[in-house]
C-alpha cells in the first residue's frame, strides 16, 4: 500500500483481455492508488482512432493519465508507479544490484514471456495468425527454466515481490488459455499462487478456449 496517493484518480486506458493492461491494473491494485478505467476496445479499432492515437501514437494499450502525466508501456508504466508511488523501493529495489535484477525480468516479459505464452494465448483469443509451434518451444523452455529459478525463492527477485513479479504473472497465470500447460511446473504455479494471495490481488478475466475450454 502507498503512503503516496495521486491529486486525483489515475486513469487506466486498456482493454479487458489485454495481459499488457492487467499488468499495470494489478500493480495500481497492489499499491492502493485510485484509478478508473477508460475502455478502449480492440476489437472495434479504438486504439488507432484519432483521439487515442493523440496519448499513444503507437496504438497499444495500456496507456495511463496520471494527473496529466501521460505514459505507455506497460513495463515502462510499472518502472514509473514504483518509483513515484513506492519510494522506499518494496516493488524495485534502489540499489544497482536490485534495480538490474528486475530490470532482466522486465526484459524477459517483453520478450520471451511475449513471444511465448502471450502470443500463443492471441492465437486462441483473439485469432492472430501467428506461429504457434513456435510460441509452444518459447513457451517450454521459458517455463523450464523459471521452474528452476523458483525452486529456491519466492519471487523473481528473492522473497518479496517486485515490479518482475508483476510484469510476469499475467500472460504465465493464463497460458492455458495459449493450450500450453502448468502441470509441469510446480515451483512456477506455487508462485503464481504466492503472487495471488498478495493483498488486493486482482486477477484478470478468464476466456474460455485452450486449455480453458
Amino acid at each position: 500500500m502507498s503512503t503516496i496517493q495521486p491529486a486525483r484518480p489515475i486513469q487506466l486506458y486498456r482493454h479487458a483481455l489485454s495481459g499488457h493492461s492487467h499488468r499495470v491494473e494489478l500493480f495500481l491494485s497492489l499499491l492502493g492508488l485510485p484509478f478508473e478505467f477508460v475502455t478502449i476496445d480492440l476489437l472495434v479499432g479504438a486504439q488507432r482512432s484519432p483521439e487515442y492515437l493523440k496519448l499513444n501514437p503507437f496504438g497499444q494499450v495500456p496507456t495511463i493519465d496520471d494527473d496529466g502525466a501521460i505514459l505507455s508501456d506497460s513495463n515502462a508504466i510499472l518502472v514509473y508507479l514504483a518509483r513515484k508511488y513506492d519510494p522506499q523501493g518494496t516493488w524495485l529495489p534502489n540499489d544497482a544490484l536490485g534495480t538490474a535484477q528486475v530490470e532482466r525480468w522486465l526484459s524477459v516479459a517483453a520478450s520471451q514471456i511475449n513471444n511465448g505464452p502471450a502470443t500463443a494465448r492471441l492465437i486462441n483469443v483473439f485469432g492472430a495468425k501467428l506461429d504457434q509451434e513456435r510460441a509452444f518451444s518459447i513457451s517450454e523452455r521459458l517455463f523450464t527454466i523459471m521452474n528452476a529459478h523458483l525452486t529456491d525463492r519466492a519471487f523473481l527477485v528473492g522473497e518479496t515481490p517486485t515490479i518482475a513479479d508483476v510484469a510476469g504473472y499475467t500472460y504465465i497465470a493464463h497460458a492455458p488459455e495459449g493450450s500450453i500447460s502448468l502441470e509441469p511446473y510446480p515451483h512456477l504455479r506455487s508462485w503464481l499462487s504466492r503472487i495471488e494471495s498478495l493483498p488486493d490481488f486482482v486477477p484478470m478475466q478468464k476466456t474460455a478456449v485452450g486449455l480453458f475450454a
